[in-house]
């Protein structure tokens, strides 16, 4: 499923990339950078976690969850910053 909605966002992107700027690409990529490397830093928490068991693996993957909301938190800021890049240039 991830990899679904992972395609879907790219697909997204590509499409709205053909009307953004190039500072508002800029701006907005920053942000995905930093998005795509929690998301993998979630991914490494949770193969950890499959090789815990009981608290250990209950809080391995309680972190994964919180570097997952961090990687959404940090797209929506991207978004919110690339907009406002929009804005300004109108």
């Amino acid at each position: 499923m991830k990899t679904f909605v992972t395609v879907l966002g790219l697909a997204s992107m590509v499409a709205l990339a053909a009307c953004d700027s190039k500072q508002e690409n800029k701006v907005e990529n920053v942000y995905e950078n930093q998005a795509d490397a929690l998301d993998n830093q979630a991914a490494n928490m949770e193969a950890m976690a499959d090789n815990l068991s009981g608290n250990a693996e209950n809080a391995a993957e309680n972190a994964a969850d919180a570097l997952e909301n961090k990687a959404a938190a940090t797209r929506e800021a991207g978004d919110a910053a690339a907009d406002a890049v929009e804005k300004k240039q109108h």
